[in-house]
């Protein structure tokens, strides 16, 4: 374990020092995207996934991981979805990105006051939401809603935060409201062996295989408010039951 950090400490510097690299690279590029697409690209859908190209670089070029996507279930690309997964480490984001659909995403205020890296997500319409401050989530729900409204997926982690443990946790129910309310397919993702990527707490990366695996979209047809807990449970077990099958 000794001989491990010796070496993983150093390479990981070098890996984030990349990632800053691609950062620093990507703003000037996301801004004349920008200009250029401004009027042909309202809902900056290409412009997203423009943007998420230099996150499926990082996740590329960096030594520890092996990432794949199991896919074989594709969504209707011509309706917007609400597309959920379980969260088990930061480096989640880097498997997301490796989706063919453009879905705009809700992320921590602190995440998005990252320097040049807060400033590409809010220039590709990802939503900012303070952990804890219901003004802020009832804002961001709407900024959501409106971006369904346009046609365009979004997505959630609907533990709201990093698992510990990497043990699904519990779900809340406001991705599941809003589905409902707009009348959208739900998606569930799930997320198996990121928990070791880049452990919580941690800046330190590990050697890793991980798999995002799509499971069928759940239907919100002549579902009501009343209805959120159950479909909440449903989305939440269908991801249980994948990475129960991926465990064995």
């Amino acid at each position: 374990m000794l001989r491990y950090r010796i070496v993983a400490a150093p390479l990981s510097l070098l890996v984030w020092a990349s990632y800053v690299a691609i950062v620093i690279l990507w703003t000037p590029l996301v801004f004349f995207y920008r200009l250029a697409m401004f009027r042909s690209d309202p809902n900056r859908e290409r412009l997203g996934r423009f943007f998420r190209r230099s996150a499926v670089l990082a996740g590329a070029i960096n030594p520890f991981w092996t990432f794949r996507v199991v896919d074989g279930v594709h969504p209707d690309p011509r309706r917007p979805h609400i597309f959920v997964a379980n969260h088990r480490s930061n480096a989640d984001a880097f498997l997301i990105v490796r989706l063919p659909w453009e879905m705009k995403l809700l992320a921590k205020q602190s995440i998005m006051s990252i320097p040049l890296l807060g400033w590409q997500m809010r220039m590709a319409g990802d939503v900012p939401i303070v952990r804890g401050d219901k003004e802020s989530a009832r804002r961001a729900m709407e900024e959501m809603r409106r971006r369904l409204d346009r046609g365009v997926s979004v997505f959630f982690f609907p533990e709201g935060t990093r698992s510990e443990d990497g043990t699904l946790g519990v779900f809340r129910e406001g991705a599941f409201r809003l589905a409902i309310e707009a009348g959208v397919d739900v998606v569930p993702l799930a997320i198996s062996g990121t928990e070791e990527a880049l452990p919580k707490h941690s800046i330190v990366f590990r050697p890793t295989t991980a798999t995002l695996t799509v499971l069928p979209a759940i239907s919100t047809e002549g579902l009501t408010a009343a209805d959120a807990p159950r479909l909440t449970q449903e989305v939440r077990q269908a991801i249980s039951r994948s990475l129960a099958s991926c465990a064995i």
